[in-house]
């Protein structure tokens, strides 16, 4: 079992900054595929990036690409979300996952943990 914790989310203006961290606790995440996904009010769950076990493939979603960076850190156990350049549509709860196998998925069907996410609200 994994317990995945978020944490990092705020209030920022828009065009600031935020750095989310998840970090992972019960077992190793190293040899996980990680990702992040989020979540606005009255809309569907949605992929933001993802990155696979050895952190050397990476993907995102069309809307943060660039603005966006997903990071691991396997000595810490923990996967973080560079935020940069925010926009008032990035405003929803961020949660990160786990998923048991190497590669990278988008959709959050694939991912076998998640935490109880951080909520990012951006002003415009």
């Amino acid at each position: 079992q994994v317990q995945l914790v978020e944490s990092g989310g705020g209030l920022v203006q828009a065009g600031g900054s935020l750095r989310l961290s998840c970090v992972a606790s019960g077992r190793t995440i190293s040899n996980d595929a990680m990702g992040w996904f989020r979540q606005a009010a009255g809309k569907e769950r949605e992929f933001v990036a993802a990155l696979n076990w050895k952190g050397s493939n990476s993907y995102y979603a069309d809307s943060v690409k660039g603005r966006f960076t997903i990071i691991r850190d396997n000595t810490k156990n923990t996967l973080y979300l560079q935020m940069d350049n925010l926009k008032p549509e990035d405003t929803a709860v961020y949660y990160c996952a786990a998923d048991s196998a190497i590669t990278a998925a988008t959709t959050p069907d694939e991912y076998d943990y998640w935490g109880q996410g951080t909520q990012v609200t951006v002003s415009s």
